[in-house]
């Protein structure tokens, strides 16, 4: 690289522009007046004894010119980073040498290098500790580093060039070691977290593109951990994850990545990794678990594992790609019933799927928040009168382009990404200022699985409507009857809280779960409707005409009301009304029309399919 004179003058010019040796912005820098002697020591001298320091403190120096990637290095870095021929010509080079997990770690210290208050053009200062590995990441040594030096950046921002000092910190930082190990690492397995692993697959992901090596990402879990946890402990299947962990960690290769990405799940990442090394490694790790004894507190056990693997950059271009798609891959392997291995396969049909479940969640939060769900009101007609008893809130959405969607299309979505609960709140919301705005009128409003348990949704329904029983007694809330028996005690509780204040309770979409005539007695509902698929062919399916009797005469035995769902036309209607069914309820009897549009009750309307405004 030269003298220390001569660094002192490249590097100094190329922050100034001018003439003579070229800088970074493509300028020639300003070449200094000459200097002969420092402190009436020749400059020659000067410059051995700087490297002969620098290297007695295990120091170097470099100037990275970061627009152009390159990097230049005191004569003695080779010697300090242990690199032995030379040291990286380039900062993609010395990215390489670095712990994947670190990488990201160094980029943010430098682009966070912001001059302070010194003249326009100084440049920030940067401090960061890593881990560097001089043989490269398939190499067990490695050292680790402190490197602390100034950064400069153009107009917009962004880093142009940086010149600093590295120094070996293995021997003098040992506390702070062990700080970033703590920061780095999971307390109980040992292993990196799930940001440091993140933060790892990121940068390998990153190279993969750029050199077109292929690597590999293999998403762990540990099987059968919920039949540990039951029969002897948590603390016991704790001591399963970290065992697994260790016994991977013994048969992964020099440079290859583990980290606990949740529970009981690890993400492996192998670099220079095909797909038939990606599976031979998989084996590899499935073989030593399972020939392994674990011997955790007061007993001895053994696991096994399931392996989902993804292919970089051929399966994903990002870190967060990588773990869906290995997540996605897992999944395929724990399916079977004992270990497996499963790679991920593009389907174009769930990526579809997935961008359309997105899209849809974006849109439910936006109509939340922008006032744009809305309910319409369908009748419940009393069957020997026909005329309305009440009425269903059927939730729609308005799209930002006036289309209604109904609930149907998105509830789903919500249901399977938490959204459910904010939906229902809403609906209450809106089903409560009918019931406000319309004295006489009667509602029934459905409630999700999630929500059939939810605390502050009774909250909510007490302090909405005051605990005024004038307007909870019109008030009939439907749960569902396969939500209704997944955690009956809650249901229970749910139910009894709801009669307390006054509602009405409905079994929804009754005969499409599994529910015993006896949970009806049980949950102390008030009324049951029959799952309309057991009406809509009721003519046609004598099996259905038996289901329907049976149950109107369990019904009245136990005294509650019935209703009849999906009616469309009149001869099911005189059956369902000969079967003596409380309600009918269906397009034949009106098909819904908005709360907002609503000035007065609706009428009988069997005749011409509409409700009466």
């Amino acid at each position: 690289m030269g003298s220390a004179g001569d660094k002192v003058e490249r590097v100094e010019g190329s922050e100034g522009g001018g003439r003579g040796q070229a800088g970074v912005d493509g300028a020639r820098a300003e070449v200094l007046p000459a200097v002969s002697e420092i402190d009436g020591i020749p400059v020659e001298s000067c410059a051995l004894d700087l490297v002969d320091i620098l290297s007695s403190v295990q120091e170097t120096a470099y100037y990275w010119d970061i627009r152009s990637d390159r990097l230049e290095w005191e004569s003695n870095a080779a010697e300090v980073l242990g690199t032995r021929l030379k040291p990286p010509a380039t900062g993609s080079d010395f990215n390489f040498l670095i712990a994947a997990e670190h990488i990201q770690r160094r980029q943010d210290a430098i682009a966070k290098a912001r001059p302070g208050t010194g003249k326009p053009g100084s440049g920030g200062h940067f401090r960061v500790q890593y881990k560097f590995t001089p043989g490269g990441r398939r190499s067990e040594h490695s050292l680790w580093l402190e490197d602390h030096g100034r950064c400069w950046f153009d107009a917009s921002g962004k880093p142009i060039k940086a010149r600093g000092v590295i120094r070996v910190i293995n021997d003098r930082y040992q506390e702070e070691q062990r700080l970033l190990h703590r920061s780095d690492h999971d307390e109980l397995t040992g292993q990196l977290n799930r940001i440091r692993l993140t933060e790892a697959l990121g940068a390998v992901v990153a190279r993969a593109q750029r050199t077109g090596e292929s690597c590999a990402l293999l998403m762990v879990s540990v099987n059968n951990l919920s039949v540990i946890n039951n029969n002897f402990g948590y603390d016991v299947g704790d001591e399963v994850i970290a065992s697994v962990a260790r016994l991977i960690r013994s048969r992964l290769r020099g440079g290859d990545t583990i980290g606990r990405y949740s529970s009981n799940k690890f993400g492996i990442i192998l670099n220079d990794c095909g797909p038939g090394a990606m599976r031979i490694a998989a084996e590899r790790f499935m073989k030593t678990v399972r020939e392994a004894t674990i011997r955790a507190t007061g007993c001895q056990l053994s696991a096994t594992i399931s392996i989902g693997g993804v292919l970089l950059p051929d399966h994903a271009t990002t870190a967060h790609q990588a773990l869906s798609r290995a997540l996605q891959a897992l999944d395929k392997a724990r399916a079977k019933r004992s270990e497996a291995f499963a790679v991920y396969e593009s389907d174009a049909g769930h990526e579809s799927v997935r961008q359309r479940n997105i899209t849809m969640a974006d849109e439910i939060i936006s109509a939340l928040e922008q006032n744009r769900m809305m309910i319409a009101l369908q009748p419940i007609v009393a069957s020997g009168t026909r005329e309305p008893a009440l009425f269903e809130c059927l939730l729609r959405m308005e799209r930002p382009d006036g289309l209604q969607v109904s609930a149907g299309d998105f509830i789903e979505v919500a249901e399977q990404l938490g959204l459910s609960r904010l939906v229902d709140r809403r609906t209450l919301e809106l089903a409560v200022e009918v019931l406000k705005k319309h004295p006489s009128i009667r509602l029934s409003v459905n409630v999700s699985g999630l929500t059939a348990g939810d605390h502050d949704w009774l909250v909510t329904l007490h302090r909405l409507t005051g605990g005024r029983r004038a307007l909870t007694e019109r008030l009939t809330i439907e749960i569902t009857e396969t939500a209704a028996i997944h955690d009956l005690d809650l249901s229970i509780n749910f139910v009894d809280t709801l009669k307390e204040l006054g509602c009405r309770v409905a079994i929804d979409d009754f005969g499409a779960g599994y529910t015993s005539f006896k949970n009806l007695k049980i949950l102390n509902v008030d009324m049951v409707k029959i799952d309309g698929s057991f009406v809509k062919n009721l003519i046609e399916e004598p099996t259905n005409q038996v289901f329907i009797k049976s149950l109107v005469e369990i019904a009245e035995t136990f005294g509650l009301e019935t209703v009849a769902e999906w009616v469309t036309d009149e001869a099911v209607a005189r059956a369902i009304e000969k079967a003596g069914i409380t309600y009918m309820q269906g397009f034949h009897f009106g098909r819904p029309i908005l709360a907002s549009e609503l000035t007065a009750l609706p009428t009988k309307g069997a005749q011409t399919g509409q409700c009466g405004i």
